[in-house]
């Protein structure tokens, strides 16, 4: 199971590192607060990234995704995002 590490980094941009075996992968993410809200609720952001990151390896390998992106461009591509995501957060 891969270990997904956030961390902010101010101005609604995160640092998200993801382990799998002997790699990694390093992403940017921003998260505006109004895709916070949309997104994850009451759930602060650091966990609505985890959760989205855990969405994403469900379906991709962590080389694919993107290492810069904003939040909201997850459901660009995976339009079941936005309802499997608020599920997962109980938002």
């Amino acid at each position: 199971m891969a270990e997904i590490v956030v961390k902010p980094l101010g101005n609604d941009e995160f640092r998200v590192e993801v382990s799998e075996g002997r790699t990694r992968t390093g992403h940017r993410v921003t998260v505006r607060r109004d895709h916070a809200l949309r997104y994850g609720g009451a759930a602060p952001p650091e966990r609505l990234l985890e959760e989205s990151f855990r969405f994403l390896l469900e379906r991709e390998p962590k080389e694919s995704i993107l290492q810069v992106f904003e939040i909201d461009v997850i459901e660009r591509y995976f339009p079941e995002y936005g309802t499997e995501i608020r599920q997962r957060l109980g938002a």
